[in-house]
């Protein structure tokens, strides 16, 4: 069944919730609402309707004056949500007694419920800064539990709309084992259901670990900071100074650590992009991706000119993949982070795919360890959910030098490797130019599973590239030369003409085809078309054991 797509809505107004007026903190005071009957109503029945609507006031006004964030808890779920669609759970929850006479605010900072985004259900938590801070008690920890066990049970989507002050000091060792059983539940619903973090205020300490659990995090600029320990206690323990927004904030955690996926100019735009995201996505792990109608079919035949004649020449590999998908629409993920791997949301004939491709543009499209656990992460959550993989290569292999090999690259680049020859979804893999050593394993080869693999004429497929190749094979001809540089240019000539093209790959039957770059849609559609219906069995096993 096919609809047709629903993009980006305009930006709604929320309905705004009354402020407090003066009273005590954490219980607001609000008048009677009136309720209109229908008929005659006994008068014990209308009282009792009445005080309904009352404590439905008291429940829903805020706890306290807004001290950050353009909107309140509700107002975010109203403009995260399709209009009216918003069921609340837990509402008349409230704080447990502490013994030391402290007031119990309904709600018990969070709020939470279900509903639909583009008709699709949903589930959502939103933090309330105004009661508590947003800090996790007792209550609050129950409520937002019993939402996930609600998301696991019906099958779909998780929200958690983060803007709080971590654990509760005052409830003490509560706070925290509920903290851990919500990590918990997050790792029960991973690739079961997809989970959305938004950080639209701070999320700090044992708080910051869920949404790192969660498949994807949105932060807001200037506004979201995500740290496990804050500037204060740093400065404290160890001398360093530094701010909220160096340590943890929208743009380190885009850029620098990887720790969110999307970087958002306000809260609309970090909510929208919510709703943008989950229109690629299934409900559950036992859905098929949802399918519309096919999109308009870019221009192919620019792409017989968008790689340069020029090996080390640069080029925007998201202008081979924009003429590739419908509507020359990527939806990126971790845009600024590893900017020398592109991972991306599309769709190809109205059915979502995942894309990775080495980008040019930086660094040669080399691989490193940012960009290896990047791809690792996009490529096992689109197995997870049954999302085709497409992969366009231009990689001259691994990043080689001291500080890579210290840090890991061995162990941590083997994750792209493992998620590749791991995932069981449809994979098609497109070479469009240098495929390198084990830069060419790694992506998306016949050797790791793939299903379709293309190369366009102007691939290269060797261990290494033909100067490298040249200096290493005819090294002592090379030296005894009389003329070394012409030797040289005609063994790299030579070397190009017979390995450093696709056929020997075609020949051996790792590239099931040599295309025009201007056939590459059409040849991919045709590939995922006799792949919808694959199944691949594996082991039986409790999981395997990725090198982390």
């Amino acid at each position: 069944m096919t609809t047709s797509r629903t993009r980006r809505p305009a930006e709604r107004t929320p309905t705004r919730l009354p402020e407090p007026t003066a009273g005590p903190v954490g219980v607001p005071t609000a008048g009677p609402v009136g309720v209109p009957t229908v008929g005659r109503v006994p008068d014990r029945t209308a009282d009792r309707v009445r005080e309904l609507a009352e404590r439905r006031a008291l429940a829903t006004a805020p706890g306290g004056p807004r001290r950050r964030g353009e909107y309140g808890a509700r107002e975010r779920i109203d403009l995260l949500l399709d209009a009216g669609s918003f069921t609340e759970t837990g509402l008349f929850v409230r704080a447990r007694p502490t013994g030391d006479g402290a007031h119990r605010p309904h709600g018990d900072g969070v709020v939470t419920g279900h509903g639909t985004i583009d008709g699709r259900p949903v589930c959502v938590f939103a933090q309330d800064s105004t009661v508590f801070g947003g800090s996790m008690g007792e209550a609050f920890g129950e409520k937002t539990l019993a939402l996930m066990d609600l998301a696991l049970k019906t099958g779909c989507p998780v929200v958690g709309l983060n803007d709080g002050g971590g654990a509760r000091i005052q409830e003490g060792v509560t706070s925290l084992a509920l903290y851990a059983e919500l990590v918990r539940r997050n790792v029960r619903a991973s690739g079961v259901i997809p989970q959305i973090s938004v950080v639209l205020g701070p999320c700090a300490g044992g708080a910051a670990y869920s949404p790192a659990i969660t498949d994807f995090t949105v932060m807001v600029d200037g506004a979201s900071h995500m740290f496990v320990t804050g500037p204060d206690v740093i400065e404290t323990v160890t001398g360093e100074r530094t701010s909220a927004e160096e340590l943890g904030g929208a743009r380190t955690s885009n850029t620098v650590n990887g720790n969110a996926h999307f970087l958002a100019a306000g809260e609309v735009d970090a909510l929208d992009t919510v709703r943008d995201l989950l229109s690629y996505l299934p409900a559950n792990n036992l859905e098929r991706p949802p399918r519309y109608a096919p999109g308009a079919a870019p221009d192919g035949a620019v792409l017989d000119t968008v790689v340069p004649d020029r090996l080390g020449q640069a080029y925007d590999m998201r202008d081979v993949l924009r003429a590739v998908v419908d509507d020359g629409e990527l939806l990126e993920v971790q845009e600024l982070f590893a900017p020398n791997i592109v991972c991306a949301l599309a769709l190809v004939e109205g059915a979502p795919v995942g894309v990775v491709a080495n980008q040019p543009l930086h660094a040669a499209g080399v691989l490193d360890i940012d960009a290896s656990e990047k791809a690792a992460r996009f490529v096992r959550f689109c197995d997870a959910f049954g999302m085709p993989l497409l992969t366009f290569a231009d990689v001259p292999g691994y990043l080689s030098g001291v500080r890579q090999e210290q840090a890991g690259i061995i162990r941590r680049g083997a994750k792209l490797l493992y998620a590749y020859a791991e995932a069981t979804v449809p994979k098609v893999t497109v070479v469009v130019r240098k495929a390198y050593g084990g830069g060419y394993a790694v992506m998306g080869s016949k050797h790791l599973g793939a299903d379709i693999n293309l190369a366009w004429p102007t691939a290269r497929i060797a261990v290494m590239g033909a100067e490298g190749a040249v200096g290493v094979l005819h090294r002592r001809e090379l030296a005894a030369s009389a003329d070394p540089e012409a030797l040289r240019a005609r063994l790299v000539a030579a070397y190009e003409t017979t390995h450093g093209t696709p056929y020997l790959a075609a020949e051996r039957g790792y590239v099931d085809a040599v295309i025009a770059p201007r056939d590459t849609r059409s040849h991919i559609c045709r590939a995922l078309r006799a792949l919808g219906g694959k199944r691949a069995a594996t082991p039986e096993r409790r999981h395997g054991n990725i090198p982390l």
